[in-house]
């Protein structure tokens, strides 16, 4: 069984999600199947189909969460006795020395990965690069768009 590693923000997420889809849109689409029914004709009745896609849907959803927490190993860094090294949930800013711009990132699992936020995957170039660094260090990586070179400013762990 594979492990999926969360920080603890990223499996509240999933929970919050789990429970809202067994809490809500579970017995939600319950009463569109059964709406849906009482109008007569299965075979022809497009409601129906349609509730019932979306119950294979949120089915299909409900047990792919409880499948991911199941084998959930939540990192705390703030638990971990490190001071200034990058390590799984770190916050790290960094300089990149190609555009004299400082940039955010905070080290997550797959599943929580959301550039936007600045939330870079374990396994992204990045990501890999930068565990096991210290502040103060500087490095290339090898990403798509070709390499670029970084100094970790700070690593925080909130």
């Amino acid at each position: 069984m594979t492990r999926v590693l969360l920080t603890v923000d990223g499996a509240g997420n999933l929970r919050e999600e789990l429970a809202r889809l067994i809490k809500k849109e579970r017995p939600r689409v319950i009463k569109a199947i059964a709406e849906a029914r009482s109008h007569g004709d299965l075979s022809e009745n497009a409601e129906y189909d349609a509730a019932r896609d979306e119950q294979g849907f949120i089915e299909g959803r409900i047990a792919e969460l409880e499948d991911q927490l199941a084998r959930a190993e939540i990192v705390d860094p703030k638990k971990l006795n490190i001071v200034g090294k990058v390590v799984f949930g770190a916050l790290v800013d960094l300089y990149d020395v190609e555009s004299d711009t400082e940039v955010t990132y905070q080290i997550v699992g797959e599943l929580e990965t959301d550039l936007e936020r600045g939330r870079i995957s374990l396994s992204s170039p990045i990501g890999r690069a930068l565990i096991g660094k210290e502040e103060g260090e500087e490095f290339e990586v090898i990403t798509p768009g070709g390499t670029r070179g970084y100094e970790i400013v700070k690593v925080r762990y909130e």
